[in-house]
């Protein structure tokens, strides 16, 4: 049953993607990160308390990139969060209903609830964000979205592969990494420092890694190639159109 609610959180986050531009417009207030030249050497020291230090960019530009990515995070955790404390509650509650009549009325009260609190919000959301939440979702309950898919004895196997694979080019087997993927480490270090600093409620992750030793493996060097590379493909297909039209 706890699964089932899963997939059912993690559908209704997919189902109700818009097609909304995927560039929005990047930040101007910088002044408050670090941005160290090529050549120059940043010392890292975490403590005991693991600490994160600010990060280490390689050009101001880099640090837009970074914000905007930073607002895509902000906007997913808490649906991942929310995902993982429902999945909780609700293994715990039906735990206790004997009845089985009882336990499906329980449930489908549960996701007329979730989908009315949340499908609007996540009609919102870019591909981006929608890849960042299956990750995330990896991150705090410790199994992808595949894993659980596959356990169902039923049509939702197909119905996921035809949808969410091909119409929003997303992998439900997408899993997270930190220690080895980048965009992975951007995420991590986005939360680990938004929880320093009280701008993200905590929850631990189900993910067994030691961000403390990844970020000094990678001195807090922060790499946004990716998605400037991705807003200047858009920008040219926007110059096309505008071109044809």
């Amino acid at each position: 049953m706890k699964k089932l609610l899963y997939i059912y959180i993690v559908t209704i986050s997919f189902l109700s993607f818009s097609q909304k531009k995927e560039i929005d417009s990047l930040p101007t207030n910088i002044d408050e990160y670090v941005f160290v030249k090529p050549g120059d050497t940043l010392t890292v020291n975490l403590d005991e308390f693991s600490l994160i230090p600010k990060p280490k960019f390689k050009s101001r530009n880099d640090i837009r990139y970074y914000l905007w990515f930073r607002r895509k995070v902000f906007k997913a955790y808490p649906y991942a969060q929310m995902a993982s404390e429902r999945l909780d509650s609700l293994s715990v509650r039906i735990e206790k209903i004997e009845s089985k009549s009882k336990r499906k009325r329980y449930i489908r009260m549960v996701q007329k609830y979730i989908e009315g609190e949340f499908t609007e919000q996540m009609k919102k959301m870019t591909t981006t964000e929608g890849r960042i939440l299956i990750k995330l979702i990896h991150r705090q309950t410790g199994e992808t979205a595949f894993d659980n898919i596959k356990v169902l004895r039923s049509g939702w196997k197909a119905f996921w592969y035809n949808t969410t694979a091909n119409v929003f080019k997303l992998s439900l087997k997408t899993e997270y990494h930190p220690e080895s993927v980048n965009e992975d480490f951007l995420i991590e270090n986005i939360l680990q420092t938004a929880f320093q600093n009280n701008k993200l409620k905590y929850q631990p992750t189900r993910l067994h890694f030691d961000f403390t030793k990844i970020i000094l493996e990678r001195k807090s060097e922060i790499d946004v190639e990716e998605y400037k590379l991705m807003f200047a493909k858009n920008a040219k297909k926007k110059k096309k159109k505008e071109k044809k039209s």
